[in-house]
């Protein structure tokens, strides 16, 4: 446990979490990057680069809006044009960008119409920017845009490439406060988990799990809880990856992925459960999905790659699906950070042939699924690992080396219920005798003397 767990708050008598160092060690990675490249800039639109460059936040509702943009130049600070009065508090908060942050709105996704112009006002914006410094004929990498707004940039006679790949280079390694962050992250839904495991019982629909999860995680201080996926029974197989409103049964196998994020930094993190009791075709799943999962996970240390990880799981045409792709995400490996999904991504249908390196400072979430016998059902679980300088430290620690049983035990006169059991269980000697016996006087009757 070299992974230090600090409390929430700054204290003058413990160093924990440096927010200083995280922003200029986050803005330091990037910058030496981009010098290396052969960019003159990168333009960032995805909200997540943006607080990696910028350190700055205006809520999730703005995740999805590409109304945020970015201006990082060669050997300079980054500009940030921000929504509207965002930008004025960040000149009095955000001492590291004070007039660096300015107003800037771009097309909303499409509400501002084209004779609006604010594609033009945007590229004038970078343009002039670029101009100033030299670079206007440089290339200009850029992540993520609005089709209008890359128009605008093009006219404007700039060269706009991908600056995805470099910032997915960026954040692939993180830094000792990044990794703190998402440690905190995980501890989190730890305790979510404590609770739900609590409360799950007959009755309890998925819906009520996601309400119970989210709760305790904004509770906790959590800035977003991204989603949970809560799946049980029949709905398991194959994954629909969307809760719903049904309930739980006794013997039913339920899982859930909590995703969230802590000043940014995500979880993705499966758990599955029995109610009241399992049957020995979820025992026999969980104990298949469970060995996959740690065979990866014995893999996960420096100098490894993504290929020999991936190499360890099933084919898709071992669990039902026709091909990989049919199959993907069900045995998967990838980068967490500020996004859910981040360099490196590891799969069959990718890692065999194109393998990437596992480093020190990387953290991967690695998730494995196993349908049961029947096909009715199926285990899923994941942990989420830290790679070190000799090997990797798990930061998921909510139990999961065997399957948990939740809303048990039942009593009975006799005692308690098995765990292992299935839901329609079998005669026992008694019954059998009396199916035997009525057989046979069913046999000695007279066909006439019937009815």
């Amino acid at each position: 446990m070299a992974i230090k767990t600090y409390g929430t708050m700054a204290v003058d008598w413990e160093r924990r979490i440096d927010f200083d160092r995280l922003r200029r060690e986050r803005l330091a990675r990037i910058k030496k990057l981009l010098a290396e490249s052969e960019l003159g800039s990168v333009l960032c639109f995805d909200m997540n680069n943006v607080r990696y460059i910028t350190a700055t936040h205006i809520g999730t509702w703005a995740q999805d809006k590409i109304s945020r943009f970015t201006l990082l130049p060669q050997n300079d600070e980054p500009i940030l044009w921000d929504f509207g009065s965002a930008a004025k508090h960040h000149r009095i908060y955000c001492d590291w960008l004070g007039e660096r942050s300015r107003a800037g709105i771009p097309l909303m996704r499409g509400a501002m119409t084209p004779e609006m112009g604010r594609s033009e006002d945007v590229a004038g914006k970078i343009y002039r920017e670029l101009e100033e410094r030299g670079l206007h004929k440089e290339p200009v990498g850029v992540d993520v845009v609005e089709p209008p707004v890359l128009f605008a940039l093009q006219k404007a006679g700039l060269t706009i490439v991908d600056g995805q790949q470099l910032l997915s280079d960026a954040r692939e390694i993180k830094t000792q406060d990044e990794i703190s962050l998402l440690t905190h992250s995980a501890a989190m839904v730890d305790a979510a988990y404590y609770e739900l495991y609590r409360a799950m019982k007959p009755g309890m629909r998925e819906n009520d799990a996601v309400a119970l999860v989210a709760q305790n995680l904004y509770t906790a201080g959590s800035e977003y809880v991204e989603g949970v996926n809560a799946i049980s029974a029949e709905r398991a197989s194959p994954h629909p990856h969307v809760f719903s409103d049904r309930m739980m049964r006794p013997g039913d196998p339920v899982f859930y992925d909590i995703l969230h994020s802590y000043m940014g930094y995500r979880t993705c993190y499966y758990r599955c459960f029995a109610i009241g009791s399992a049957s020995h075709q979820l025992v026999d799943a969980y104990k298949r999905c469970r060995d996959y999962l740690d065979a990866s996970i014995e893999l996960i240390r420096p100098g490894r790659s993504t290929a020999e990880v991936a190499s360890v799981w099933p084919k898709a045409t071992e669990f039902g699906f026709p091909d990989e792709e049919a199959a993907f995400a069900l045995q998967m490996g990838h980068g967490i950070g500020l996004a859910i999904w981040e360099k490196p991504m590891i799969s069959r249908l990718v890692s065999l042939e194109h393998p990437h390196e596992i480093k020190p400072g990387m953290v991967f979430a690695l998730e494995t699924f196993w349908p049961t016998k029947d096909g009715t059902s199926a285990a899923r679980i994941e942990e989420e690992i830290v790679v070190t300088e000799t090997g990797h430290e798990v930061i998921t620690r909510f139990p999961a080396e065997e399957l948990l049983v939740a809303g048990a035990p039942f009593v009975t006169v006799g005692g308690q219920l098995p765990l292992v059991r299935e839901t329609e269980s079998a005669p026992n000697q008694e019954v059998r005798e009396m199916v035997a016996r009525a057989a046979r006087a069913e046999a000695q009757t007279p066909v006439g003397a019937k009815g």
